[in-house]
């Protein structure tokens, strides 16, 4: 079974993580998406931030951090996820749109709130120093 590929976007504020929840559900999920066959992992951040939060990203901020490889959320059991995060800066206020219900800026106190990709994110950007 292949790893399903995704792009994710940390946003800091205040020692707090970005994150959305989709609509009528209260999981806390970073901004991205799925990689589309034609696009590398940066373009897909560009358009899932456009798409998902109403934000351009500054293209010259756009850094890899690093890729978190879990078991995918409401997937079978051995489906996993390879979801590569990349640190940015929005040019503009994240917002919900079509999209997505809220946005949230989160500690690692919400990870309980967050599938395991979320988890283990959260995790790391704590151990970076990043986030609370």
């Amino acid at each position: 079974m292949e790893d399903i590929r995704v792009a994710a976007v940390v946003l800091l504020r205040g020692r707090r993580v970005l994150m959305v929840t989709a609509r009528g559900r209260d999981v806390l999920y970073l901004p991205g998406g799925k990689i589309d066959a034609d696009e590398t992992a940066a373009e897909a951040l560009v358009r899932e931030c456009r798409e998902e939060i109403a934000v351009e990203l500054d293209g010259a901020s756009i850094r890899s951090l690093f890729t978190v490889t879990v078991q995918a959320h409401g997937e079978p059991e051995g489906r996993m996820v390879a979801m590569e995060l990349f640190a940015a800066t929005a040019l503009d206020e994240p917002t919900a749109s079509s999209e997505v219900d809220s946005v949230h800026w989160v500690s690692s106190a919400d990870a309980h709130r967050c599938p395991p990709a979320g988890v283990e994110t959260l995790s790391r950007l704590v151990a970076l120093g990043l986030i609370d």
